[in-house]
């Protein structure tokens, strides 16, 4: 690891005021120490944010409010979140093991950086680690690898879990920096790739999350979260999907869904979820509206699997909905 600078903030203002200057956000640190370990990340000075008041789990009318320092384990245990959304429970539980739970915080899940391995190969191409060189993953190991949302300078999936969630139930974020607040969906948060896939996010320079927003609504009770991966045990997604159902009397009166694990981004799939409005709840229409998740699908020489595996997750997530009393 490089030498670098680290201050601790004691409040927004001064937290916002370092990283305009040129300092990193730490939180839990558990990606971005990792990649200073490796010299795949090499910030020169580090802003200590775990003082501010930015932890806190709430209800604001209908909707649950997660403030961006909560630590995965405290939101996935919260009763609220339980209670109104229990997907956001089951995607975080999902998403890591018991010890980066007990670190990992909720803005820096949203922001960690892609497991594509070449990412922290420095001696392999790279266009996220470093612009310009290229993409080892396009015709190298890429099983793991985006079919959804690809271009011809990066294939990198997006790691994240409870942001699929979060994509699925159209959650929004706060944000503070130097310009002032603002808000927008968490969706937004996300950049495809194109042609320069190191910019991965819509944050402008300084910006600190704030909080994030989950709105109610009858369709959170009926939310599920399945993950399929390689092994039991703590793994990225090979292809995940969090749906949610508002279904009356047998008919589903809307549908949310997003997957993990097959795009460069948290992919909301919204054809899939018009395809589902009016008809019955059950596998012949859930599999008739999961066929078009495939559509733009661009698959590699390793990942064609993941055009078949890919409706298959979203048949059985939507039928673990369907089962919620």
């Amino acid at each position: 690891m490089l030498p670098f600078v680290l201050e601790k903030a004691n409040n927004t203002e001064a937290a916002i005021a370092s990283a305009a200057a040129g300092a990193r956000y730490i939180a839990g640190g558990t990606t971005l120490v990792d990649l200073m370990r490796e010299e795949v990340e090499r910030p020169d000075q580090l802003v200590d944010i775990n003082a501010l008041p930015l932890g806190d789990i709430r209800v604001d009318g209908e909707d649950l409010v997660i403030g961006a320092l909560a630590r995965m384990s405290d939101v996935a245990t919260h009763p609220d979140v339980q209670r109104l959304q229990p997907v956001i429970a089951e995607s975080l539980i999902e998403g890591a093991s018991p010890q980066l739970r007990n670190m990992a915080s909720m803005g820096g899940n949203l922001l960690q950086r892609c497991r594509c391995p070449y990412f922290r190969m420095l001696d392999s191409a790279c266009n996220k680690r470093a612009p310009g060189s290229g993409c080892a993953a396009i015709d190298g190991l890429n099983a793991g690898n985006a079919i959804l949302g690809t271009s011809d300078h990066c294939v990198a999936t997006h790691p994240s879990d409870v942001a699929v969630a979060l994509v699925a139930l159209g959650a929004t974020m706060r944000v503070r920096g130097p310009q002032g607040e603002r808000s927008f969906p968490v969706e937004d948060l996300f950049r495809l790739p194109g042609n320069t896939p190191h910019l991965e996010h819509t944050l402008l320079p300084a910006e600190l999350i704030l909080e994030i927003r989950v709105p109610g609504g009858p369709h959170s009770r009926r939310a599920r979260y399945l993950k399929v991966r390689d092994r039991a045990s703590y793994e990225f997604a090979l292809v995940s999907a969090a749906v949610a159902l508002d279904v009356d009397n047998g008919l589903i009166r809307a549908a949310r869904i997003a997957v993990g694990g097959v795009g460069t981004k948290p992919w909301r799939l919204r054809a899939c979820e018009a395809a589902l409005a009016g008809k019955a709840a059950d596998r012949a229409s859930f599999e008739a509206a999961a066929h078009l998740a495939t559509d733009g699908a661009r698959p590699l020489s390793h990942n064609h699997y993941k055009v078949e595996l890919l409706p298959r997750t979203i048949v059985r997530a939507l039928e673990m909905a369907g089962e919620v009393a």
